[in-house]
């Protein structure tokens, strides 16, 4: 418990105090993310947030883990870390193309697989599946990955929504690792959830600095480590030992997830790249009704542990089930959204009043409100 603790506060203290130096010196050198027509903020803002969320995540989970070199894989979890900081920080500064982006992803996910021997190995019967051979093991993994760093990068489109919604799924599986005594699991859990609710305190609207690639990607990959340990080891836990691992694992991870490959699929049908930029993203569906950031923040948040509670609670029904029920009710609420959703001329208007709302304020607070 001593550990958990320390990762927890020394990555929180390391974060709060590092993020304003961070929003400091970027403001100096003009590192800034530029609004465009494909971005919703309007006024310049740094996306150096994932280097200070990096820096507190390491120095807690460093510090506060005891005998590394007994924990199976460290030292590559390590290096895949290393590699999202390296792809994510030339993003956010330079910008990277999808091709090299997507690269490095491959890359983290090569090292966890076939380094840190991470792999999915039973599917705990989602399909009438079981065990599985290790090279469909393998392969299942690293899409797995690929697609849960897509998931946390893509939901980053308003203020506090990819780092609430990770500090939340962090802290369901750190809780599940602590209560069944995985402490090394707990400690990277925890601290990573300290790291991002560290950053939180800048983040949320009007924001003062992004996650940018860096803490969304490092948030996907981190949050993969501890679905696909936790799939591995949930059937075997002495605490609430959960036979439809899968099922509970994809509950967690429902919002960023089934948002992401519902948009992947619609550009694809529709002949465009996954990467190809739109606004089908959940978030932006809340937004042109009218919704300010933190309230499609707090909407999507409250759904995510929603989905935690029901898929908790329907667990006896088996894993197939469970998830077809995932999705039935996800998609029926999207589609729900989608259909009443306003139209163009109404959008329009909402974000006239809207910049006119933000530009009284700026005037009368005298500071920049993000969009």
């Amino acid at each position: 418990m001593e550990q958990i603790i320390l990762g927890l506060v020394l990555s929180f203290i390391v974060g709060f105090y590092a993020i304003p130096v961070i929003i400091t010196v970027a403001n100096q050198k003009k590192l800034y993310d530029i609004p465009n027509e494909r971005k919703i903020h309007t006024t310049p803002v740094s996306s150096l947030g994932g280097l200070g969320i990096f820096v507190a995540f390491m120095m807690g989970l460093l510090v506060a883990t005891d005998s590394a070199s007994s924990i199976k894989g460290f030292q590559y979890l390590i290096a895949a870390f290393m590699v999202i900081f390296f792809f994510g920080i030339k993003d956010d500064i330079l910008i990277l193309s999808p091709l090299k982006k997507f690269i490095g992803q491959i890359i983290v996910a090569c090292i966890l697989v076939f380094k840190a021997e991470l792999v999915i190995t039973n599917m705990h019967g989602f399909l009438g599946i079981h065990a599985i051979t290790h090279a469909s093991g393998c392969l299942l993994t690293i899409f797995t990955i690929i697609v849960i760093m897509n998931a946390f990068n893509l939901i980053d489109g308003v203020d506090g929504l990819a780092g609430t919604v990770s500090v939340i799924t962090s802290v369901a599986f750190g809780f599940f690792n602590w209560v069944n005594g995985d402490i090394f699991y707990s400690v990277l859990a925890f601290s990573f959830a300290a790291s991002v609710f560290s950053f939180l305190i800048y983040n949320y609207s009007p924001a003062k600095i992004f996650m940018g690639d860096t803490g969304a990607m490092l948030s996907g990959a981190v949050n993969a480590i501890l679905v696909i340990h936790f799939i591995a080891t949930a059937k075997q836990a002495t605490a609430f030992p959960i036979e439809a691992a899968p099922a509970m694992g994809f509950g967690v991870l429902l919002m960023p997830l089934l948002d992401t490959l519902r948009v992947f699929a619609l550009r694809m049908i529709h002949g465009r790249s996954p990467f190809y930029p739109d606004r089908n993203h959940l978030h932006h569906f809340l937004l042109d009704r009218g919704f300010s950031h933190t309230q499609v923040t707090l909407t999507i948040a409250a759904s995510a542990l929603a989905f935690i509670s029901l898929t908790y609670f329907l667990l006896p029904i088996g894993v197939t089930w469970v998830i077809l029920v995932q999705i039935v009710i996800f998609f029926t609420a999207v589609y729900t959204l989608y259909l009443t959703r306003p139209n163009k001329a109404q959008v329009s208007k909402m974000r006239v009043i809207k910049v006119d709302f933000e530009e009284k304020e700026k005037t009368s607070t005298g500071t920049s409100v993000i969009n």
